[in-house]
């Protein structure tokens, strides 16, 4: 079974994405890491069951990793172009315990298993050869925490509760039928939309809201 970890919004900065969700849900996520072997960082939010968000960009200071990076974040024109047409809530990341026979399986959607951090790893994330997401974000994003499994107290808890996922795809059937074939637990909701879009409704202090 592929259990729900987190889910992301891409941005092209930390600021940006920071500013964004602020709008939605009215909180001010606090920065979580820098991710030296990506050249990526974050801000991190608790959303309740083991559930949460990450703010996820690019860092302009890291160091490039030697290969393609997570989450499309090489391709900063398409962040660019996806963040401007509104595609901001733009995937999630399944936990797995079974990451090679999951990639064995299904590795020209999920990629390759990477061992990380380079070097010293503790955790494995599958990614594609050129970093996309895989199906464009229609599917998780896969890790297997292995031996550094999450712990929810690193990371800031201000109330906040995922209740529903919504996924906008152009055919609905097709993905719904790849979640039942991975046993996802707790998928999205998916309906018919011209394009890959997510919503995500969540409880807050301030009341319900949602996340695009």
């Amino acid at each position: 079974m592929l259990k729900l970890d987190h889910i992301t919004v891409i941005a092209p900065s930390l600021a940006e994405g920071v500013r964004h969700v602020r709008n939605c849900l009215d909180l001010d996520v606090p920065f979580g890491t820098c991710h030296d072997y990506m050249g990526t960082h974050n801000h991190r939010l608790q959303l309740g069951n083991n559930v949460y968000l990450e703010i996820v960009a690019l860092n302009p200071d890291g160091i490039a990793p030697g290969r393609a990076r997570w989450f499309g974040l090489d391709d900063q024109d398409r962040i660019r172009s996806d963040w401007e047409d509104g595609r901001r809530l733009r995937g999630w990341v399944a936990a797995t315990e079974t990451i090679d026979a999951l990639v064995s399986t299904h590795g020209a959607i999920f990629g390759e298993k990477v061992l990380l951090p380079t070097g010293n790893p503790t955790f494995a994330f599958a990614i594609p050869a050129n970093g996309s997401l895989p199906l464009d974000g229609g599917v998780p994003s896969i890790i297997d925490h292995q031996d550094d499994p999450t712990s929810m107290a690193d990371i800031p808890d201000f109330g906040a509760c995922l209740l529903s996922m919504i996924l906008e795809h152009p055919d609905p059937a097709s993905v719904e039928a790849l979640y039942c074939e991975l046993s996802i637990d707790r998928p999205p909701v998916v309906v018919r939309g011209a394009d890959v879009r997510y919503r995500a409704q969540i409880e807050t202090p301030t009341g319900l809201k949602e996340l695009n």
